[in-house]
């Protein structure tokens, strides 16, 4: 039997689906004109920006932005036809490859990055109280977890380990 949404929760979820639509075109449309980067291109761009060696696995690129390969294919040709990223062999594996953002990407993500969190703040974290973005982060928490989290199943964590050393962490932190 369906279990059918209350009319709170139609509201809330409808509520969800504007919001993140509105939110999202508007800070989208800010970094094109802010930086003349994509959202694809700066979603690409963070990971990469923040791991020592500024470089991931393709792999494991797409997994934790969550897009199938060919698609971050796609998006990273165009990226490395303006200079952003290269894409580089796996040494230890002939079918892996790594992407790494160049100087010139590093420049653009640092230059972008603080007008994209002033966006984001404008656009949604200005609206909102202390409380409520604590709220928003627990509900984020319990969502998250009850769909296997970032490193669930179908997260990052959640397949098998890639032949080639991985990069770590602790690059551009706070940068959306």
């Amino acid at each position: 039997m369906t279990r059918w949404l209350s009319d709170l929760e139609q509201h809330a979820w409808r509520g969800l689906m504007q919001m993140h639509a509105e939110v999202w075109a508007a800070v989208t449309r800010d970094l094109q004109a802010d930086s003349g980067l994509s959202a694809g291109d700066y979603a690409v761009l963070v990971p990469l920006s923040e791991q020592d060696d500024h470089r991931l696995r393709v792999t494991e690129l797409a997994r934790a932005m969550r897009w199938e390969r060919s698609r971050l294919s796609h998006q990273l040709s165009r990226m490395e036809k303006r200079g952003l990223i290269v894409r580089r062999e796996c040494p230890e594996d002939a079918r892996g490859a790594f992407a790494e953002i160049t100087e010139h990407g590093r420049t653009v993500i640092t230059t972008a990055a603080p007008h994209h969190v002033a966006s984001v703040r404008r656009h949604f974290f200005d609206a909102l109280t202390p409380e409520r973005v604590a709220q928003l982060s627990a509900i984020s928490d319990a969502v998250l977890a009850g769909l296997g989290g970032p490193d669930g199943p179908d997260g990052p964590g959640g397949s098998e380990a890639e032949p080639c050393p991985q990069s770590s962490s602790d690059g551009m932190n706070g940068s959306t």
